[in-house]
This record gives structure tokens, C-alpha cells and sequence, in this order.
């Protein structure tokens, strides 16, 4: 199976149109896979759905490259240093690090369910229904916090915050639940501010993306081959460009508006998808 330049490209825009919003870069990967006429469980193609992903992280990093030092920094010097631990970013540093294990462990114990039984398309529409049930509770909770004034900023971030965060984190290895709906929710849910949280779901996006796109390009490397170098590379290029684009858009948006404005885009979709899959016109896999 070979993909054509077009059909990179397409993916390699949902990738990274979707991979930030709180709506599911892999529950909009499968449906856009198999409107492309692909076999969406196939190893190959699950593959390059975890491989385009490493031109998003690369976007994430670049756009965030800075807070990367300062938290590195801050975490070498808290290593050595009894005062340098009572920096604000020493802390959040090693929320980041504790948040993103969870995701790792559960990602590689269930791997094979993930890439199986999980991708069927009605996993898909229940999780995009079902999930946004969770973002409008996390907002409703965010609303009553705020009007209280008790909302926490980034600076208040704590361990354990990073640590349920990561343990919800989980929850978005469900196709269409969404990484950055699931942790984004979790840390309102904490009574982090909306910007906060969603700062900390792309800081906690790097290590959990990166990891499973380096996993499965040396897994699947021999399915991968059949795909095509080049318009691997495509994919990923193009999924660098449009992530980039969208990690600036999402913060701009979420300074003033709630996750719940993505509910209206998430539920119906999931009801289309799921009358479809019912009537015949979609299969599920």
C-alpha cells in the first residue's frame, strides 16, 4: 500500500489541524482515512498516523522553545540546589515529567488494543459524544472557581496536578476523546486557569507524541516502507505548518472563550458519524 502525494498532504492538514484542538487528531485521522478509501487498522497506516504527529510536536517545540529552556533550567539547577527548588518552575517542570508517564505506560500495555479493536469508527463517535459531556462539566467547575477568584495560574501548578493530569491523559488514547480535550478538562477541572491549562496539555503533549512516534517508526518500519519516504515527509512538513498555526490560534482563543465552543463541533459530528456507521454508508473499519 502506497500513499499518493494527495493523500499525504490531506492527512498531514488534518494532523495538524486537529492534533491541538480538543476534538481528536485520531478520531479525525480514521474518519478522514477511510473517506480516503484507506484500511484505517492496517499496521502501516497506524503507523503514519503516529509518525505525522512528530511534525506537530516539532511545532510545539519550536513555538515553545523558550519555556522548554527555562523549565529544563530550572529543573537541572532544583537537582543541585535546595533554593533553586523553591522556584515556581522547578515544580512545574517536574508536574511535565510525572504527567507524562502515565500515558506512556498504559500507551505501550494496551498498544495493541489502541491500534485494533479501538479504531473502529463507532469508538470513535461514542468518544466524541461522550467526552464533550466531561469538557462542558470541566468548564462548569472552571465558571464557578473563577467567579470565587480561587483559580490557580501556572505558577501554582503543583505535583499532583501534574499528576492527575497525566492519569486523565490516558483517557485520550481513546480515538476521539482528544489528548488535549482530556487534559485541558483535567486541569480545570484542578481549578488551573483555561490558558494555564491548556499551556500545560501542549507542555505535556512533547514527551507523550514524541515517544509514540519514535515507537512506531521503529516498529512498523518495515510497513512504513510501503507508504513511501517522501510522502511520509510530506505529511509530516505539512503537518508542521498547520500545527504551528493552530498551537497560536488555540491560545489566542482560549484567553476568551470556553473548550465547551468545541462540544457544538464534537456532538454533531459524532451523531452524523454514528447514523452513518448505522445506516451502511461507513464501515466501521
Amino acid at each position: 500500500m502506497t500513499l499518493s502525494f494527495l493523500q499525504a498532504i490531506i492527512l498531514g492538514i488534518v494532523e495538524g489541524l486537529t492534533e491541538f484542538l480538543p476534538v481528536s487528531s485520531t478520531g479525525h485521522l480514521t474518519i478522514t482515512e477511510k473517506l480516503l478509501g484507506l484500511q484505517v487498522d492496517a499496521p502501516a497506516i497506524t503507523a503514519y498516523t503516529a509518525i505525522i504527529q512528530l511534525g506537530a510536536i516539532l511545532a510545539t517545540l519550536i513555538f515553545f522553545w523558550r519555556d522548554i529552556v527555562r523549565l529544563l533550567v530550572a529543573w537541572v539547577r532544583g537537582l543541585g540546589s535546595a533554593e533553586a527548588r523553591t522556584d515556581h518552575d522547578y515544580q512545574l517542570a517536574w508536574a511535565v515529567i510525572v504527567g507524562s508517564i502515565p500515558v506512556g505506560i498504559v500507551g505501550f500495555l494496551a498498544k495493541d488494543l489502541i491500534s485494533g479493536p479501538l479504531r473502529s469508527l463507532w469508538v470513535v463517535a461514542a468518544a466524541l459524544i461522550l467526552w464533550s459531556v466531561v469538557m462542558w462539566l470541566a468548564e462548569s467547575r472552571h465558571g464557578k472557581l473563577e467567579r470565587e477568584g480561587v483559580e490557580r495560574t501556572e505558577g501554582g501548578v503543583t505535583l499532583m496536578d501534574g499528576l492527575v493530569i497525566g492519569l486523565v491523559q490516558c483517557f485520550a488514547l481513546i480515538p476521539g476523546v482528544s489528548r488535549s480535550g482530556a487534559t485541558i478538562s483535567a486541569g480545570l477541572f484542578r481549578g488551573i486557569d483555561r490558558v494555564s491549562a491548556t499551556r500545560l496539555s501542549f507542555f505535556m503533549a512533547i514527551p507523550a507524541l514524541t515517544a509514540a512516534g519514535l515507537f512506531e517508526a521503529v516498529q512498523e518500519k518495515d510497513h512504513l516502507k510501503l507508504l513511501g519516504g517522501a510522502q511520509m515527509a510530506v505529511g509530516i512538513v505539512v503537518a508542521f505548518v498547520v500545527a504551528y498555526a493552530s498551537i497560536a490560534w488555540l491560545l489566542r482563543f482560549v484567553s476568551s472563550n470556553k473548550i465547551t465552543a468545541f462540544v457544538w463541533y464534537r456532538v454533531p459530528l459524532g451523531i452524523v458519524l454514528a447514523v452513518l456507521l448505522a445506516t451502511g454508508v461507513m464501515s466501521a473499519t
